[in-house]
């Protein structure tokens, strides 16, 4: 992209009947093919990203629930923050196509910054402490790198025209990404390349250098943007301590023209070998601030031989503008139990560097929350997404407990203000009480978006109203809002009924989009006269008239290693609560919740392999003072309740197929209750996302 002076150049050039430089080639006359790319198998056209595909379309959101919405308002009425939990390339093709009422108009152009911090791709295994193979990682080589360029496009897409993103990532996959980067927002529009503080280890027989940095990749969406270059306190180089401000030589090495300067209304020349530091207009602010002074103590002779008896001099602030070096700061914490959260400063600094108050900020891998309590804490509002179920609960605890945190300014305090109205929506996996419980107008509207139903003008036909089409054929809504009809069927006797209203005026095909329980088909169609009436059945867990391969489900990790395996869900489907029968337990004066059985809905996984037992257990979290909105206090992953129950802290590594193995053998599963108040509330949730939630009353005072 051209900037203003290169525009007036180029003029300049054609007036003057001038050849016009041949690095402008390209900006002026851009070619299909890019001056270099990263070429790699399974490489999507940008053009099929964007479109709504069949396998990766536009899903409805659902609000599962508002918090702090009439204590703690928004910023405005328009907008409530926003966490929301789904696959991240799904809500950011919802986001793109800007049709979802919750989120229409509020989001696409207006994100002035991203920040994200995704899974690493380590490469084909993560090691254990003795060398053994830990678990693999899911994704690695060119399919990480394609995970993550469809992120990025659609990110780009959805950012405003003055937004910026950073992007944190390791050695072992920065440098291709950093080309990736370069191809979506133009290597015009890098910025930085910022080094920050990786998690420090001690060790020793290494055969190469420790690794202590890693990278955040700083670009623009275009050659306008906000930047308020933020400083650091001025520091001793080598006690680390901060700088008393000083009187400094106006002067540094090397020559420059004009070389003299007007001080206290005296002409002045460097010495010999020297220039003046500052402008003119810089040497004339700091004699208005009071902070220009001529020292006698300090004698000099200027360029041409004259001794000058007081030195110019300037004094120091106490901050210096930062740099691309973030060392200086921690680049995680690991103050919410959370694996690979970032550091609170790191973010700070992020977030004031390129926004204002008020300006929207988005992170799509939102693991602990960090981005959005930082966000709130510096009063911006924030949209964040992550597809785990702990992340989830672990910034609504976060969240909730805002005011109990380090303030953002002074660490040294709390915060002491409670967080901003803010809801949690579900994005691919929906709760089908809440879809039916849904007004006229938004039930409509979820469906269409589920379907992916076109809106059409107001049309009637013969008396049967029209709701939209799909591929160029009708589609009309059951009235399922209508009490008369909540209990009837699709049957033959109401598709004929329709049949005889409409048969002569529509195509051969025909949409209906009913609860599945109101049709009274095995089949997904029933034909008469040559036209088929499809069913677009609520709930419908694959629905091979949309997707052109299966379902996709969410996997939840069963252990803390696997909480950054990467993953997809590819579609939709709806809760389907897991089997649970438990009990609580006392055990030498200790509570424990006790699991006698656990069964996933789902008997098979997608290899088709049988699941049993507590196989497809993924965590448990505890709530152990419940009072209204559930807090997270405690999680176990699978894993650890495995550990516990045999007594093995080292049991079971983070491979994932002794995990299921042990899981599958288990006869019972203690989960421990710490320190229990009046009432807990306990969320089981499964491999699926699937969760079923138990309230205990513990009777203690």
């Amino acid at each position: 992209m051209l900037n203003q002076y290169d525009i007036d150049y180029i003029i300049k050039c054609l007036k003057d009947g001038q050849s016009i430089p041949t690095e402008y080639k390209y900006s002026l006359f851009p070619t299909a093919q890019m001056e270099y790319e990263l070429t790699y198998a399974g490489k999507m056209r940008k053009e099929d990203i964007l479109s709504d595909t069949d396998e990766i379309s536009n899903v409805p959101l659902q609000i599962e629930k508002t918090y702090n919405g009439d204590e703690h308002p928004s910023l405005n009425d328009d907008w409530k923050n926003l966490l929301i939990f789904g696959d991240n390339l799904q809500v950011l093709k919802t986001i793109y196509y800007d049709k979802d009422p919750i989120i229409a108009q509020k989001i696409k152009n207006k994100v002035k910054l991203v920040y994200i911090d995704p899974p690493f791709g380590t490469g084909d295994k993560y090691d254990g402490n003795k060398g053994q193979s830990a678990y693999s990682a899911k994704r690695k080589g060119a399919d990480l790198v394609e995970f993550l360029r469809r992120r990025l496009i659609l990110l780009r897409e959805v950012m405003a025209d003055d937004g910026v993103i950073f992007v944190r990532l390791d050695y072992h996959f920065g440098h291709y990404i950093k080309i990736i980067l370069d191809e979506v927002f133009g290597k015009n529009n890098f910025k930085n390349e910022i080094v920050i503080n990786r998690v420090k280890r001690s060790l020793r027989n290494l055969t190469r250098f420790n690794v202590s940095t890693e990278s955040i990749f700083f670009y623009s969406k275009s050659s306008t943007f906000y930047f308020n270059n933020p400083e650091m306190p001025r520091k001793c180089n080598f006690c680390g301590k901060e700088k008393e401000p000083i009187w400094d030589d106006l002067t540094s090495p090397g020559l420059r023209n004009p070389p003299e300067r007007v001080i206290f209304g005296e002409l002045y020349l460097p010495r010999r070998g020297r220039h003046f530091t500052y402008t003119q207009e810089k040497i004339d602010a700091f004699q208005k601030e009071r902070r220009l002074r001529l020292n006698p103590e300090i004698p000099y002779y200027d360029l041409k031989g004259k001794k000058i008896e007081a030195r110019p001099e300037y004094l120091q602030t106490d901050s210096i503008p930062i740099d691309n070096n973030w060392t200086d700061i921690k680049g995680y914490a690991f103050s919410n139990n959370y694996p690979t959260e970032n550091a609170e400063e790191l973010l700070k600094r992020v977030i004031e560097s390129c926004t204002q108050e008020g300006d929207l900020v988005m992170d799509c891998f939102a693991g602990s929350g960090t981005t959005l309590a930082v966000a709130e804490k510096l009063n911006r509002r924030w949209i964040g997404c992550d597809i785990g179920k702990l992340s989830m609960y672990t910034i609504q605890k976060r969240l909730m407990e805002i005011s109990k945190s380090k303030d953002i300014v002074n660490t040294k305090k709390e915060y002491k203000h409670n967080a901003k109205a803010f809801s949690v929506v579900t994005a691919g996996l929906y709760d089908l009480g809440k879809v039916f419980s849904l007004t006229e107008d938004r039930y409509k509207s979820f469906v269409k978006n589920l379907f992916g139903i076109e809106d059409i003008e107001k049309a009637n036909i013969n008396g049967v109203s029209i709701d939209g089409e799909k591929r160029g054929y009708f589609v009309k809504i059951y009235p399922y809002w209508d009490e008369k009809m909540r209990n009837a069927d699709v049957d033959s006797e109401y598709l004929h009924d329709l049949h005889r209203n409409i048969g002569d005026r529509i195509k051969n095909r025909f949409y209906i989009v009913a609860p599945a329980n109101n049709v009274a088909f095995v089949n997904d169609y029933y034909e008469i006269d040559g036209i088929k009436y499809y069913f677009l059945k609520i709930p419908y867990q694959v629905i091979k008239e949309l997707h052109n391969q299966n379902f996709k489900k969410i996997k939840q990790p069963q252990s803390q290693g696997q909480i950054n395996d990467l993953d997809e869900a590819v579609g939709f489907h709806f809760i389907r609560q897991p089997e649970v029968e438990t009990e609580l337990t006392n055990i030498d004066g200790n509570y424990y919740i006790t699991l006698k059985n656990f069964m996933s809905d789902y008997s098979m996984d997608e290899s088709g392999k049988e699941i049993n037992n507590f196989e497809s257990l993924s965590m448990v979290l505890i709530d152990n003072d419940y009072n209204r909105d559930f807090i997270m206090k405690y999680h176990y992953f699978a894993k650890d309740l495995i550990s516990k129950s045999k007594k093995k802290a080292n049991a079971y590594k983070d491979i994932s197929d002794d995990v299921r193995k042990a899981l599958k053998n288990a006869n019972i599963i203690n989960v421990p209750i710490r320190n229990p108040g009046k009432k807990i509330l306990a969320i089981y949730i499964d491999m699926y996302g699937n969760e079923f939630k138990e309230e205990f009353s513990m009777g203690v005072q």
